[in-house]
Order: structure tokens, then C-alpha cells, then sequence
């Protein structure tokens, strides 16, 4: 009688214990109080994630520009020697570290009337908070340096704009992807180090927002005088499409002091280049 009455206990015993083991074992795989999963790294949020850009590449840029284009954008070429002219359409790659991040190019030529300068810049914007979106991200960006360009007080400001504090960009400088301001900020020096002096551009070719390029863009149009070398006119177009940020600067220095760049012409050549661009980021 006392065996028998021993064993079930004995087996309630140990049916108890198993119990608990399971317990603990179900409680380590399973959610913890934030709901992240024993796979989940720390840091990683409990919400839906923000949808990439549309770009993960950008173009290659010093074959982005079409040689016709270059041709009309550089008529200084067309007088040099084929090894010279080809050796300015092939442009200068610019520096970056990763070129599916940044990426640019620039030509530059001299001619017997005028010399002229090209270079363009592309960035791919990514945005590293998991909330913001990389669009959202670019458009802060864009907004950034649509804020830097200084633009005339009639000119619509772009969504979200905010006043950056960031210096304004030579109008001759490298590409850093901000854009150069109105000729009514405080002007950089020049190519000899002397200060250049500003000028504005011709009414009905202010520096303005660009509403038919792109998702938003807008048109910077700088003169100025370096001492006493000819006046360098710069026009430069900042488009945002997507997560991509471009920037173009064309600019050009006639050989005559007293001669001045023609405004409308610039613009409209760099604006046709800023189209032909965007086009090629949406084939």
C-alpha cells in the first residue's frame, strides 16, 4: 500500500517541475515587453519604417551631358585641336569618396571671344532616420539650400524652408551641391583675391523658384568683377527629383573688359541642360 500511494507522487512531483522548465523556456523565446523578437537588433523601431528613395545610383556625370550639348555650351571648343576638343568634352570627374552618394563633373574652355565653365553635381540624399522617408530627407536638404540662395522676397519659398546659416558658395568654386546666391548678398572674391562686386540681373530674369522642373528647382544669376578683369556671370539651377539633388553652374567671362555676359542666354542653355538631366534621371 505504501508504494503505491509513493509513485503518484513522486509523478505529480515531476510533472510540476517540467511545468515550470517550460515556463521559463517559452518566456526566453518569446516577445519581451517592447515587442522586439529575440532577432531584433537594439535600436530598431517598433513602427513601420519610412519607404527608400526611388534612386539607389546616380548617373554616371561627366557622360550624363550630351556632346551636342557641349558643343553649344562650349563654343570654344570647336577651334582647338580634335586631341584638346575631345579632351574638354570628356570633362574632369570630380572627387567623392562614394559615387553612388556624390558624384560631378566640369568642363572648361577658352575661346578668342569668351571662356566658359561648366560643372555639374549630383547627390543621392539617405535618410538614416527609419521615420523620415529619404524624399522627405531631400526635401529638407533642397529646402536648406534654397534657403542659402538669399532669393528675392517675391520669389515663393519652398515647402518646409528653413534659414541655414551655411557660408554662400563662390560662383567660380567646385561643385558642393549648394547653390550660389543672388547678386545682392555680399559677393566672394574673385579669381585674384580682390572682392568681386555684384550686380543684378535683368528684370524679368531675377534669381526665382523654377516651377516646371522637376518635383521643385529654382535659378541663381550672378555678375561680377574680379579688380579689373572682365565681368564673370555665373548662372546656376538646383533641381531636387525624387531623393537626387543636381546642381549646375555655366558661367562665362568675355575677353573684353568692357563687354558683358548676355543673362537670358545663360539661363536658358543651363535651364535646357537642368531638363535634359531630369529627363535622364527618369529613363
Amino acid at each position: 500500500m505504501q508504494r503505491r500511494a509513493y509513485v503518484p507522487g513522486v509523478a505529480a512531483l515531476l510533472a510540476a517541475l517540467t511545468a515550470a522548465v517550460t515556463g521559463l523556456t517559452g518566456c526566453s523565446a518569446g516577445s519581451g515587453q517592447d515587442g522586439a523578437t529575440a532577432d531584433s537588433k537594439p535600436g530598431d523601431p517598433s513602427g513601420p519604417v519610412a519607404r527608400p528613395g526611388k534612386y539607389r545610383t546616380l548617373l554616371e556625370p561627366c557622360r550624363s551631358v550630351q556632346r551636342a550639348t557641349l558643343k553649344d555650351l562650349l563654343p570654344g571648343a570647336a577651334q582647338l585641336p580634335e586631341q584638346q576638343r575631345e579632351r574638354v568634352y570628356r570633362g574632369t570627374a570630380t572627387v567623392t569618396y562614394d559615387t553612388d552618394r556624390r558624384a560631378g563633373c566640369s568642363w572648361k574652355t577658352d575661346g578668342p571671344d569668351a571662356s566658359h565653365q561648366l560643372t555639374i553635381d549630383f547627390e543621392r540624399v539617405v535618410s538614416y532616420d527609419p521615420a523620415v522617408s529619404d524624399d522627405d530627407r531631400a526635401q529638407q536638404v533642397y529646402a536648406d539650400k534654397e534657403a542659402a540662395a538669399d532669393l528675392p522676397a517675391t520669389a515663393p519659398p519652398a515647402p518646409t524652408a528653413t534659414p541655414s546659416p551655411a557660408a554662400k558658395a563662390s560662383p567660380s568654386g567646385a561643385a558642393t551641391g549648394a547653390a550660389t546666391g543672388p547678386a545682392t548678398k555680399p559677393a566672394a572674391a574673385g579669381a585674384s583675391g580682390a572682392p568681386a562686386t555684384g550686380s543684378p540681373a535683368p528684370e524679368g530674369l531675377e534669381p526665382r523658384v523654377l516651377a516646371d522642373l522637376a518635383d521643385a528647382a529654382f535659378l541663381d544669376d550672378v555678375l561680377a568683377r574680379a579688380g579689373s578683369t572682365a565681368q564673370h556671370r555665373t548662372v546656376s539651377v538646383v533641381f531636387r527629383t525624387s531623393n537626387v539633388i543636381v546642381t549646375i553652374r555655366y558661367g562665362e567671362q568675355p575677353a573684353r573688359v568692357t563687354e558683358v555676359p548676355d543673362s537670358k542666354e545663360l539661363q536658358e542653355k543651363a535651364q535646357g541642360l537642368a531638363r535634359n538631366l531630369a529627363e535622364s534621371f527618369e529613363e
